[in-house]
């Protein structure tokens, strides 16, 4: 059943792999493209206004152009770009695990569909370690704040 291989973690980090190599070919080859993604991986710096996220469908196409594409940045299992949003342009930098790309498109034509996007259990663990992730660096932030607990860190 489809079920049993989009669900497979190994076909998840294949598609990942696949992902982040036609990014990087299209860096290379200095090509502009849009990205649909589904929006429960996607992570926002500075977050977006509710007034403006409220917009965003479950899954949303980030078009990679100009200043944009200027910007984009791939780490180990992400792209992160510069983007503004709504009427006032509001300024966020938008990072994308690989995982949650569900298409990539260039001049409205699909160039890769990725159906792991659309698993929602890879979402509720990503956000639930992510979440995790962040409670630990808030407390050892708070913890290392105080002058005597800053040695124990060192």
């Amino acid at each position: 059943m489809i079920i049993d291989v989009i669900e497979d973690i190994n076909y998840r980090k294949l598609m990942e792999a696949q992902i982040q190599d036609i990014i990087d070919y299209l860096l290379v080859h200095n090509e502009e493209f849009s990205i649909t993604a589904n929006i429960k991986g996607i992570s926002f710096n500075p977050v977006i206004p509710k007034i403006i996220a409220d917009n965003f469908s479950k899954f949303t196409m980030f078009s990679l152009s100009n200043y944009t594409y200027s910007t984009i940045e791939i780490g180990e299992d992400t792209i992160s770009f510069e983007a503004g949003f709504g009427e006032e342009n509001f300024g966020s930098t938008v990072t994308i695990p690989f995982y949650a790309v569900f298409q990539l498109v260039i001049n409205d034509s699909i160039l890769f569909v990725n159906p792991t996007a659309t698993v929602e259990k890879y979402f509720l663990k990503e956000k639930a370690a992510t979440e995790e992730k962040d409670q630990a660096s808030r407390s050892r932030n708070a913890f290392s704040m105080n002058p005597k607990n800053k040695e124990l860190l060192d």
